[in-house]
């Protein structure tokens, strides 16, 4: 599980902001205070940073330069009430990976926390043979196999499997496979990919109805178990 350090002085959007967080998984640490956010940054070990820019005692920008000093690799994410691009271009110039502007919905806020995840999350390539239960797939020839019989997969088909095993043993979700595999300009909906996955299952699984591998995570999506 991942942890998400909120630094936001206005109690309702915190309030929202950690509620829903939490409903996505997240674990949520925050504070209301710019010194006792710096503080928590780099005392403790969050995932990512969500930092509002007028705070109380030290501003966002300060804090965000403290913390990328510290800690470089910890993400940052600006939230900002102002809208102007000198103010979008300070934030990103001093180290901050995103940002968005006040309002904004929940929607964009986790699909860009999402985004900045896998931007900065390292994935180790997978081998060119992958095998897991009694199948076989071979990314370099596009071959599958179920107990030693051909499987038919697509060319989607292999490109979901390879998200699957690069993220193996996590939550992923429908959104973050419909960006991954057909991209923004195909414009899919999260129906697409449960209907792949139901492919998936009856090719990959001894038993779709029960699967072993390709595991539902209600309300997100998916995860792969070897």
């Amino acid at each position: 599980m991942k942890t998400i350090l909120i630094i936001e002085d206005d109690v309702s959007i915190l309030r929202g902001l950690k509620d829903n967080l939490e409903y996505e998984g997240y674990a949520v640490v925050s504070e209301t205070n710019g010194k006792k956010g710096l503080q928590t940054a780099l005392e403790k070990n969050p995932d990512l940073l969500l930092l509002d820019i007028m705070l109380p005692g030290i501003n966002g920008y300060e804090i965000c330069k403290r913390v990328k000093k510290e800690k470089p690799q910890l993400p940052v994410i600006m939230i900002t009430a102002r809208g102007s691009e000198m103010d979008k271009v300070s934030g990103l110039d001093i180290g901050a990976d995103d940002y968005v502007t006040k309002p904004f919905s929940i929607p964009e806020l986790l699909a860009r926390l999402r985004a900045v995840f896998r931007r900065t999350t390292p994935t180790n390539p997978i081998p060119d043979q992958y095998s897991f239960g009694k199948v076989k797939l071979d990314f370099k020839k596009y071959q599958a196999s179920r107990d030693n019989q051909e499987i038919k997969l697509s060319s989607k088909e292999f490109a979901i499997m390879e998200y699957f095993i690069k993220h193996e043993g996590e939550a992923v979700h429908r959104h973050d496979l419909l960006n991954e595999v057909w991209g923004f300009e195909a414009m899919p909906t999260t129906r697409t990919v449960d209907n792949f996955i139901l492919d998936l299952r009856k090719k990959l699984e001894e038993n779709p109805s029960e699967p072993k591998h390709i595991i539902s995570i209600r309300g997100v999506g998916y995860k792969f178990v070897k």
